[in-house]
């Protein structure tokens, strides 16, 4: 049972570690650089980017890193192993803040963007970014936050347990 609790722990932290990278590099590399490019480029690659990235892969490591993580504190209730529990409460506390983040916010400006139709066919696409751009790399900024601070509370909880 020792080698599971550790291998569902490590696993939970990995999962979150892999989104907390995403939306980091999302925040300090992908979205500075379309910043800089024109509105009609800027909508086309995330209309694209909002497609390819649902896959197989990022559904692994988003919806793996929750359920993990609710594995570990199932298999850390025993007296012996509750040190490592609140890091780990908090950790999915802190994940489902993120889940909720872009459940409200993301998806919802991700369809907007999408239902705008082909970018060469869109009459004012500084409006559609406009509408787009500062709220989603203001928000994904806080999920970013989020999700290292849940993968924090995980680390800690593969210190505590030993």
């Amino acid at each position: 049972m020792d080698a599971l609790r550790q291998a569902v722990l490590i696993a939970a932290t990995i999962t979150t570690g892999l989104v907390a990278g995403l939306f980091y590099a999302y925040a300090c590399s992908v979205m500075l650089a379309l910043r800089q490019v024109d509105d009609r480029t800027y909508i086309r690659v995330m209309q694209r980017i909002n497609v390819v990235i649902l896959n197989g892969w990022f559904a692994a490591g988003f919806a793996g890193a929750p359920l993990l993580t609710a594995a570990a504190i199932v298999v850390h209730l025993d007296e012996r192993h509750r040190d490592a529990l609140p890091w780990i409460a908090a950790a999915l506390v802190v994940y489902g803040a993120m889940l909720a983040i872009t459940f409200a916010i993301h998806i919802p400006l991700n369809n907007a963007l999408d239902a705008a139709g082909d970018p060469a066919r869109i009459a004012d696409p500084g409006a559609v970014r406009g509408r787009f751009e500062p709220r989603w790399v203001r928000w994904n900024v806080v999920r970013a936050m989020a999700s290292t601070a849940a993968l924090g509370c995980l680390s800690w909880a593969l210190i505590m347990y030993g």
